[in-house]
């Protein structure tokens, strides 16, 4: 049996042009799809979410932002109590506060201390806090508070609550001195000189 010769390459039939040039219009039409997709996946992906809990429990979402500097050096400082231990303002973040500069050898300090003390039998209940720093030397604060009691914290704030008043806008360094925060941590009010108690309820509701 005689064999047959392979098929020379002649015989094949050749490629169709018009197939070769379809398959290189999907090719690039494949590739430019998958560059735009990517382009397009780039600038439209959403964002992931924040991890619940992220943000400092003690404050609102809003008050995550970086705070003015006034309010960060009002955080930050710290002082000691005339009864002993320390007055941490942070540890009162997140609270609506009241806090109070003042000094036993200031008249009007002396005279609005009751008031205050009353404000805040008042008004604790709907979330207020208020917070006396005495611009004074220990020993009379401490011969001064066993005379008149005060149901509020009292921090030993001396030369520092004079450059901490202030930074909080006190620019002339009168007391007593007042300043609200709410409870996102930034100023609301405040006021040089001595306030009443009928002033400080317009402020718990808004009206100041």
């Amino acid at each position: 049996m005689s064999k047959q010769p392979p098929a020379s390459s002649s015989d094949t039939p050749p490629a169709s042009p018009v197939s070769s040039g379809r398959r290189w219009a999907l090719r690039a039409l494949a590739g430019a799809a998958g560059l735009g997709g990517l382009y397009l996946g780039i600038r439209t992906a959403p964002q992931a979410p924040a991890p619940a809990g992220s943000a400092p429990a003690a404050l609102p979402p809003a008050a995550a932002a970086s705070l003015p500097a006034a309010e960060t050096e009002l955080w930050a400082a710290s002082f000691d109590r005339p009864e002993g231990g320390e007055l941490r303002l942070a540890d009162f973040r997140g609270q609506k506060l009241l806090i109070n500069f003042w000094a036993t050898w200031c008249p009007p300090c002396v005279k609005e201390l009751p008031e205050l003390a009353e404000f805040q039998r008042e008004f604790k209940a709907q979330g207020w806090q208020v917070i006396g720093l005495a611009v004074d030397a220990p020993t009379p604060v401490r011969a001064f508070l066993q005379k008149l009691p005060l149901d509020f914290p009292q921090g030993l704030a001396g030369l520092t609550g004079t450059q901490l008043a202030r930074t909080l806008g006190n620019s002339q360094g009168g007391l007593p001195f007042s300043v609200a925060l709410g409870a996102d941590g930034l100023v609301q009010w405040r006021k040089t000189g001595a306030t009443t108690l009928a002033e400080l309820r317009e402020l718990a509701a808004g009206k100041a």
